[in-house]
């Protein structure tokens, strides 16, 4: 007998261990073992071929019984297919058994032929049926699946086993990593690891998570960028390298921001940064196309209504960053006092500023609100001021502007690249000034490395978890990562 849907979760709880009971009772192993697959279900249902032998598997998500015969769906990431079972063709004890003991949830391994049903449903005509394993605790409505962000983002697993989106986003995730590997193998570029813990925290200025080594007796850090270790390889004699990462920053959480994130970091030996802004270019462009049918990306609300498009057209615009902060600020922006900035910036709506801000930064906080934020479409920002990118090379013409870009496409930062600094000289005077009185944050070891001798080289991070969301329209970084940070649960 089915529980009615009027029943209480406890109530249900208490149905599903009377069936486990019941399965045990009859011999049946409830939590099974091995079952030879031929096919997963939606690869079965997607490359349909009548009249095969096949053996599948899969968690029960629906039900229909019919009498003397019953229809359900099994299914897994890879989709579902339906099931067809009749009691003809199984005998009496085993359909009473999937009447009676089998609940939506449970994971089932079917044995049949595929067939076409009257109303031209790709099926499985089931000749032997095995319970895998039970499944205790109901799944979410079937019809809403898992509304509540928070038990989206803390049990996944319901999200990924309800909402169609979810396992298409993790899936694609899945598939543009590996192609974004494959293209760089294909340019010769060499996938390397390098230390995740370190005793100095470098290649960006951002606040590490710190733990202890107990067996050298030593504060070490989670690292916030790979930057000093891979560029230590180009002094090595590696030319090509990319490490695809996790980065760890302990700083705030948002829309945009994970303390745990992805990475990738290359960096190419003779090359610069408008050659690497090339590279970046060409990559997206490549996973848009294989992925996204095209370079228009059309991001839809829950109801599918587009709510915003961005177009990836190759060439992507490019522009320096005083050029683009005076055309967003005025003309005169960069002769003006820090009074007449603070000024002008809150009567442009940019209320994260403060006289008490060194100039640099009250242009950065205008660039972000003024520029950042407004740009969809690809735009490279090139030529930053140097206290802004302290491991970039100066740029030949003008001694305060560095030679790099950064990337910004549907309003946020997707990838910084550089011409590298490697004048040791030069980069010690950098890492002094940005670690100020803490010269304990200067990775001497880096320093050493250089004096060695790096070649000119170009280098590019990529954000990973922004690159996802932009192409696939998630609004959240959250709908990106399998496991986001979360508070820890209170008992």
């Amino acid at each position: 007998m089915q529980p009615a849907p009027e029943h209480t979760e406890s109530e249900l709880l208490q149905f599903r261990r009377a069936k486990l009971d019941e399965l045990q009772k009859r011999g049946i192993a409830a939590f099974g073992g091995k079952f030879e697959v031929s096919h997963d279900p939606g690869a079965l249902k997607a490359n349909f071929t009548e009249g095969l032998d096949v053996r599948v598997a899969g968690r029960v998500l629906s039900r229909r019984v019919m009498g003397k015969a019953s229809f359900f769906d099994i299914g897994d990431i890879s989709g579902r297919i339906q099931c067809y079972l009749s009691k003809s063709d199984v005998g009496d004890d085993a359909y009473a058994l999937f009447n009676d003991l089998v609940d939506i949830g449970d994971f089932v391994g079917v044995v049949g032929q595929s067939f076409i049903t009257k109303k031209g449903e790709r099926s499985i005509h089931v000749k032997e049926l095995t319970p895998l394993s039970k499944a205790l605790r109901p799944l979410p409505d079937k019809w809403h699946g898992v509304a509540e962000k928070e038990i989206k983002y803390r049990q996944r697993y319901l999200d990924l086993i309800s909402n169609d989106r979810s396992r298409e986003i993790f899936v694609t995730r899945s598939k543009m990593v590996a192609e974004i590997r494959a293209y760089l193998h294909g340019r010769d570029f060499l996938e390397v690891e390098t230390p995740m813990m370190q005793d100095v925290p470098g290649g960006a200025a951002a606040r590490p998570f710190e733990t202890h080594f107990n067996a050298l007796d030593q504060k070490m850090y989670l690292r916030i960028a790979p930057e000093l270790y891979l560029k230590r390889l180009l002094v090595g004699g590696f030319n090509r390298v990319f490490e695809l990462n996790r980065n760890f920053r302990n700083e705030g959480v948002s829309r945009r921001h994970n303390p745990e994130f992805t990475m990738l970091e290359a960096y190419w030996a003779y090359a610069d940064f408008e050659q690497m802004a090339d590279l970046v270019e060409g990559m997206i462009c490549h996973l848009a196309e294989k992925f996204c049918g095209g370079l228009v990306i059309e991001h839809k609300d829950e109801e599918g209504a587009v709510t915003k498009t961005i177009d990836l057209s190759r060439p992507w615009k490019r522009g320096r960053y005083h050029d683009l902060v005076k055309a967003a600020a005025g003309e005169d922006w960069f002769t003006l006092t820090k009074e007449a900035k603070v000024e002008r910036a809150h009567s442009l709506g940019v209320q994260e500023i403060r006289v008490s801000d060194e100039h640099y930064e009250l242009d950065q906080k205008a660039f972000e609100k003024l520029v950042e934020e407004k740009s969809f479409n690809p735009l490279f920002v090139t030529h930053s001021p140097k206290e802004l990118v302290p491991l970039a090379k100066q740029n030949a013409e003008d001694s305060a502007l560095v030679d790099v870009y950064e990337l910004i496409i549907n309003g946020q930062e997707i990838s910084p690249g550089y011409s590298e600094l490697n004048d040791p000289i030069v980069q010690r005077e950098r890492l002094e000034h940005q670690a100020g009185e803490e010269t304990q944050k200067i990775d001497e070891e880096f320093i050493t490395a250089l004096e060695h001798g790096m070649p000119p080289a170009g280098g590019i991070g990529i954000g990973i978890d922004r690159l996802i969301m932009m192409l696939t329209g998630a609004e959240s970084i959250r709908d990106v990562v399998l496991f986001p940070q979360l508070k820890r649960k209170e008992a």
